[in-house]
C-alpha cells in the first residue's frame, strides 16, 4: 500500500542540526499576484461588514450548512466576503499584507469563483483581482453541474449561490521553503477558509468547506495545469434553506 502521506510527513520535517542552507534568489522572486490582463474587470464595492455580529457570536453562529436556499446573495455582501477571505488589510513598508496569514507573506493561493446566483454579477467562472478588489470574468455561463460533479458529486456545490475555488501557485512559496513548502501551502488555505466561514456566519449566511475532490476535472474547470498550479479547497456559500 502507497504511503505517500507518511513519507511527506517524515522527509519534510525540521531537524536543528540539519537545517538547510537555502539562499533566496532575489533576482526572480515569484510575483505575488496572478493576473487576466485582457479579461473583462467587474468593480466591486468597497467592503462593509454587513452587521454588527461580534467574533464570539460569528464562531457561536458558524457550521457547515449543506443545504442552500434558491436565493441571490448580494454584491456587497460578496465584496466582503472577498476581502474577509484574503483581502489587503494594510499597507506597510512597500509591502500589501492581507486578512490572512501566510508563511514568509508569500501567499501562494489564488481565489476562484463559480458564481450561480449573485445580485448584479452573471453567473460564470471569476477570479479575484486581489490588489484592484475587482472580479476578473474568466467564462460566464453556469457552470454548477461541471463543479458538482469535481467535488465528488457534491450537490450543493450547484445549489449555493457561490462557490470559492482556491488554487495554489506552489512556487511562490517553494522558493523560500522548498519542499517544506507545501505544508505552508495546506494551512494558509485553511487560514482563508476560516475567515469565509466567520465572515459568512456574522453576514447571515451559510458555508460548508470542501476538500474532497476530483483533482483533475477541478483544475479543468479553471484551465490551470494542476502541477504549477492546483485546486485545493473549495468553500460553498449562500443562504441556507
Amino acid at each position: 500500500m502507497d504511503k505517500a502521506g507518511e513519507r511527506f510527513q517524515k522527509e519534510t520535517k525540521y531537524y536543528r542540526d540539519r537545517m538547510s542552507g537555502l539562499r533566496l534568489d532575489w533576482s526572480s522572486p515569484p510575483k505575488p499576484y496572478k493576473v487576466y490582463p485582457d479579461s473583462q474587470k467587474i468593480a466591486l464595492p468597497p467592503p462593509v461588514s454587513p452587521s454588527d455580529t461580534s467574533l464570539l457570536g460569528a464562531i457561536k453562529k458558524r457550521r457547515s450548512i449543506r443545504r442552500f436556499a434558491d436565493s441571490p446573495v448580494t454584491k456587497e455582501l460578496l465584496s466582503y466576503l472577498l476581502w474577509a477571505s484574503t483581502g489587503i488589510s494594510r499597507k506597510e513598508a512597500g509591502y500589501e499584507f492581507r486578512t490572512a496569514p501566510s508563511a514568509g507573506a508569500l501567499y501562494p493561493i489564488e481565489t476562484y469563483l463559480c458564481v450561480n446566483n449573485i445580485g448584479a454579477i452573471d453567473p460564470g467562472i471569476y477570479h479575484y483581482a486581489i490588489r484592484e478588489h475587482k472580479l476578473e470574468t474568466l467564462r460566464t455561463g453556469y457552470h454548477s453541474v461541471e463543479v458538482a460533479e469535481a467535488a465528488l458529486d457534491q450537490e450543493m456545490c450547484g445549489d449555493c449561490a457561490v462557490l470559492f475555488m482556491w488554487t495554489a501557485i506552489f512556487q511562490r512559496s517553494k522558493w523560500k521553503y522548498g519542499q517544506r513548502a507545501y505544508r505552508y501551502v495546506y494551512l494558509d488555505a485553511g487560514h482563508i477558509a476560516e475567515n469565509i466561514a466567520l465572515a459568512a456566519a456574522a453576514a447571515g449566511l451559510g458555508s460548508c468547506q470542501i476538500g474532497a475532490l476530483y483533482d483533475d476535472e477541478a483544475n479543468s474547470i479553471l484551465e490551470v495545469d494542476g502541477a504549477e498550479e492546483s485546486v485545493i479547497y473549495m468553500s460553498a456559500v449562500g443562504h441556507p434553506a
